[in-house]
């Protein structure tokens, strides 16, 4: 959860910061007074879409480790770092990725994610906390549920997806902006011409650009929960079936613990229970049933 979420935040900075920048810089030039060049808005905003998108996936590793504490292991001092790194060796080698780098962060709850612009250039970091209370078979998947997701290029599909989605952001913000900004607008169609979009423009473009991002994001959750399954079944292949359902199972034994660490999972993504209702479209993880579940039923 933490990945996706410190990369719709980073890419959301970046789409506003751009969209001020842009106006500042005056350089929209899908706009005239005789209208607007709507092929120029789309390609406009599909090239800056994407920029952010990528932006994003870049700075993934570095707001990654910033965001959470994590501490690479350059050399291991003790003999469960050890085994950390020649755990996720082994598990890069038989998923056939170049071994990522790893790190541990300090954290109670029992929690890991993977992170990278590219499935040869990618971060794997556990939590103190699963250090702590999960046996090697059970950390040994999650391990292999992380690598998963960077032998299955999770997070530069999540780019493109992400790309596609702030095009539609932006172009969609910027027609709606124009009709509040037409609907505030002096009738006086020569005056209007003259001065181009006024001040209701440039507020309504960040306003709306914020509430279709936010909308937005459940298309890109909806992603994220499909990629969860898949990354479970790339992570039993790797290690076993038994060994990671017995993962998830732990973690559910977790989250039904009456504590402040039901409350921490939560904030991950990890549920046993589905959501329901509208928030259930935010949620970037499947429930932990489901999850188990769907483990089950592979051979």
């Amino acid at each position: 959860m933490m990945r996706i979420g410190l990369f719709l935040l980073t890419n959301l900075a970046v789409l506003v910061v751009a969209s001020i920048t842009l106006k500042l810089l005056g350089v929209e030039h899908y706009l005239s007074g005789a209208g607007v060049n709507y092929t120029s808005l789309l390609i406009f905003c599909a090239v800056f879409g994407f920029v952010g998108s990528f932006i994003s996936l870049f700075m993934s590793k570095f707001m990654a480790k910033s965001g959470t504490g994590t501490e690479i292991i350059e050399q291991p001092g003790s003999a469960e770092e050890q085994w950390l790194l020649d755990t996720v060796a082994e598990l890069s080698r038989e998923a056939g990725i170049k071994m990522p780098q790893v790190g541990i962060f300090p954290a109670h709850e029992a929690n890991a994610f993977a992170t990278g612009w590219n499935k040869n250039d990618a971060l794997v970091a556990v939590s103190t906390g699963l250090l702590e209370r999960f046996r090697q078979d059970e950390i040994r998947a999650v391990l292999a549920h992380e690598i998963g997701h960077v032998a299955n290029g999770d997070m530069v599909t999540l780019a493109l997806v992400q790309g596609v989605v702030n095009t539609f952001v932006m172009f969609f913000a910027r027609l709606a902006a124009m009709a509040v900004d037409s609907f505030l607008s002096s009738d006086d169609e020569e005056s209007e011409e003259a001065s181009g979009p006024g001040l209701g423009y440039f507020i309504t473009t960040i306003v709306f650009e914020l509430l279709f991002g936010v909308l937005a994001s459940m298309v890109v959750a909806w992603f994220s929960r499909r990629r969860e399954f898949r990354a479970d079944e790339t992570g039993a292949q790797l290690s076993s079936n038994h060994a990671m359902i017995g993962a998830l199972q732990r973690l559910k034994a977790e989250y039904e613990m009456p504590d402040q660490l039901q409350g921490s999972l939560t904030a991950f993504g990890i549920r046993s229970q589905k959501k329901t209702g509208f928030m259930e479209y935010f949620s970037s993880h499947p429930p932990l049933d489901e999850r188990i579940e769907a483990l089950s039923r592979m051979r």
